[in-house]
């Protein structure tokens, strides 16, 4: 049984979200908290936040649904790091000009499934 969780408009590129979401793909849920925990990356936060809220959402699906999904043999089945929406914004640059700069944001989605 798969349980899912995602993320949307949170203000990091997807290239960066990336590189933290390849280091936890394929792992347990437990093996991957503790890796994102010891990371130096902005993203590393956000991502644990958003497994634990997968795994939530699986304790609550059981509540519900009677899905019988045992929690501690749950692991990361994908992660997928979409584009989101670029906010832009004017930079001054030298002699009056201006320049244009591009804020990126990524959708995040976390699929979990039982070993």
């Amino acid at each position: 049984m798969e349980v899912r969780a995602s993320l949307q408009n949170y203000r990091i590129s997807a290239q960066k979200a990336r590189l933290v979401a390849n280091q936890v793909r394929g792992k347990g849920v437990e093996e991957a908290i503790d890796t994102l925990s010891v990371s130096q990356k902005k993203f590393a936060g956000p991502l644990s936040k958003l497994l634990r809220s997968a795994v939530a959402n699986a304790e609550n699906k059981n509540d519900d649904q009677h899905a019988g999904i045992e929690v501690d043999n749950l692991v990361v089945k994908t992660i997928t790091v979409d584009e989101g929406p670029s906010m832009w914004r004017i930079r001054p640059r030298a002699q009056g000009r201006a320049s244009w700069v591009q804020k990126r944001s990524s959708h995040v989605t976390v699929v979990l499934t039982e070993r």
